[in-house]
């Protein structure tokens, strides 16, 4: 499957049907037919699936950001964040070599990955000009929509890239805005085999979303294979940096357990088994900016004087989150609950 995909992929070609085309932000694309669209203010995801044998295909087109270095590293950021922080991916992309399309460079790569029980291939297209950068993203544990993928990545179509300005071009430093969204996204394990962790299937995640006019959304979903109910909260209410001190101020937050979905299914919920008391905890933290060269990524870093329920017990009172796409939240909310992420958009 992965060479009949990979090799063949025609990357952000001219390729238009007009009557069919549609446009994301900066980039064009034909959708198969018999697939389901989703769209939000961070990007756009077509997929499809198959009930009965659990056979899925999923690409995500997520909006330009700014993006100051350069496209390999761009590549690379992404897939850390995008690949590695969604599935479980235990090798080095195999790469093409770069293109130049309408003013971009195009940097696309592919690997094998694992999702719980399932085994699948991950494919991600990173296009790097005018000071921006575009990110494609494709996951399927299965041949079977293979044609389809095919015509949608045949499809893709970009506009040209703008000049970069001087703001677009600076580099963004420890002083820059902290508005978007930060994850903490780690994976439960079963023990380990010749000093590699064992992923369960279980996960825990955190996400802040610091939006512009000084108000946040917390939330935080745990879905342990070894727990028999899921773990959810939210918290929203106003932030404030002064230098490197964030003030978090809580307005309202909720959480409580439900039972896991009846197909066993991570991604699905049962029903409310009960509330939890959720304490709001006005905090001051200690925030930096923190660039890691590794992964060429800048990740948000919070230790606050004491243990905070939202961090839980850490290591001095630390710890860090990375940054991710509006679009690519891995937290969704519980039946009966509305948090209005998604609705308000983040800048």
């Amino acid at each position: 499957m992965r060479e009949a995909l990979f090799f063949t992929i025609l990357l952000f070609t001219c390729t238009t049907i007009a009557a069919q085309q549609q446009r994301f932000d900066v980039i064009s694309y034909t959708m198969p037919q018999g697939w389901q669209q989703q769209r939000s203010e961070g990007g756009v995801q077509l997929s499809v699936s198959d009930k009965q044998s659990g056979a899925y295909a999923v690409a995500i087109i997520l909006k330009a950001k700014e993006a100051a270095a350069g496209a390999n590293e761009n590549f690379k950021a992404e897939w850390t964040q995008l690949v590695r922080g969604t599935v479980q991916v235990n090798e080095e992309p195999g790469m093409l070599d770069p293109e130049r399309v309408k003013g971009w460079e195009v940097v696309s790569g592919t690997a094998h990955y694992t999702d719980g029980g399932q085994k699948g291939l991950a494919t991600l297209m990173t296009a790097t000009g005018g000071g921006k950068m575009a990110s494609v993203v494709l996951l399927t544990n299965t041949d079977r929509y293979q044609q389809e993928l095919l015509s949608l990545l045949n499809s893709l179509d970009l506009e040209e890239a703008a000049e970069a300005g001087p703001a677009a071009s600076a580099q963004s430093g420890s002083n820059a805005s902290i508005v978007g969204l930060w994850v903490r996204y780690t994976i439960e394990t079963s023990g380990y085999a010749n000093g590699f962790p064992q992923p369960s299937g279980g996960y825990f995640r955190k996400e802040y979303a610091f939006y512009g006019d000084g108000t946040y959304l917390f939330r935080m979903k745990n879905w342990a294979v070894y727990a028999k109910e899921i773990q959810y909260v939210y918290e929203t209410g106003s932030w404030k940096l002064s230098g490197d001190k964030l003030t978090i101020t809580p307005r309202q937050g909720k959480g409580g357990w439900w039972s896991k979905a009846k197909s066993g299914k991570t991604s699905g919920w049962g029903s409310l088994v009960k509330n939890g008391n959720w304490k709001l905890e006005p905090v001051t933290y200690t925030m930096e900016l923190h660039y890691f060269s590794g992964s060429n990524e800048t990740q948000l870093m919070l230790q606050s004087d004491s243990e905070t329920e939202r961090e839980g017990r850490q290591e001095n009172n630390k710890q860090s989150y990375a940054p991710r796409a509006a679009g690519g939240s891995l937290i969704d909310d519980p039946p009966g609950i509305e948090t209005g992420f998604g609705k308000k958009e983040i800048k």
